[in-house]
């Protein structure tokens, strides 16, 4: 939507405008009301003991699963989009990421550690997360089932499914897919407690949180699918996308008259 086809509401006195503002109040702290219940009731999932050992690269070397956590209790892991054969990680789990080492330093004051998880070798993971600038902890899959298991790697076979991704609710375009996996560690033992795909990713995105405080919103009715406009930031001015057979992104889907849908917001939760 450009600046000059914004539609703009009536222009109302001040008055009238604080009168429609407390009502939409009201309904913004029924969400935030609503939002704590589903907080909590996350935490109350009950748990799943892990019992396979997965062993993952990283640029010190092998690293089993309980050792990600860092010295911490609590993990969150990012499946970040990065296929063994890609050149670059997907752009919008780029976009993911841009917002993210900032908050390392203060989650780990609450006993939470980091890391993404993708199956590019870690030369890959390493070459393109020192040309971001990023410094979270990434490790490789490459030589496990964990992508698998956790529900965010797909064969070929797989992709003609509708009930492969977001707990066997949808299909997905690619290979590779997006989420955010919660583990907790007591003793010895690692356990699952959650995960989340989908639109749930949108959770780390504060950039959407800031335009959908905005007259123009996200602005993506008028896309192919939602976050077709995001690029690598390095890549905003240039516009060019990661791999010219771009497999993390969908295909044009207009031309068949269906409704797209992004490999990391897709439509529904």
């Amino acid at each position: 939507m450009s600046t000059d086809t914004l539609t703009r509401p009536k222009v109302v006195s001040q008055s009238e405008w604080l009168a429609a503002r407390k009502k939409l109040l009201a309904r913004e702290k029924q969400l935030t009301h609503e939002r704590d219940a589903v907080a909590a009731a996350r935490r109350d999932l009950p748990w799943v003991k892990v019992d396979k050992d997965y062993v993952f690269d990283s640029p010190g070397g092998k690293k089993r699963l309980a050792d990600l956590f860092q010295g911490k209790s609590q993990l969150i892991v990012y499946h970040f989009m990065f296929g063994p054969d890609w050149e670059e990680g997907c752009p919008s789990c780029s976009f993911e990421m841009d917002h993210t080492d900032p908050t390392l330093v203060h989650l780990a004051q609450r006993d939470v550690a980091f890391v993404a998880i993708s199956r590019a070798p870690i030369q890959k993971i390493e070459a393109f997360k020192q040309r971001m600038g990023w410094h979270f902890n990434w490790v490789s899959s490459n030589a496990n089932d964990f992508n698998f298991d956790y529900g965010v790697s797909f064969n070929k076979d797989q992709l003609t499914r509708s009930d492969i991704y977001n707990f066997g609710t949808s299909g997905h375009p690619s290979e590779e897919a997006p989420g955010f996996s919660v583990f907790v560690k007591q003793g010895g033992d690692v356990f699952h407690t959650y995960s989340t795909y989908g639109r749930g990713v949108e959770l780390g995105i504060h950039t959407y949180t800031y335009l959908d405080l905005v007259p123009k919103g996200r602005d993506e009715d008028g896309l192919s699918f939602s976050m077709a406009w995001v690029r690598h930031h390095d890549r905003y001015e240039s516009g060019r996308l990661a791999d010219a057979d771009r497999p993390y992104w969908p295909k044009e889907t207009e031309s068949a008259g269906k409704e797209p849908a992004s490999c990391c917001t897709e439509h529904g939760r």
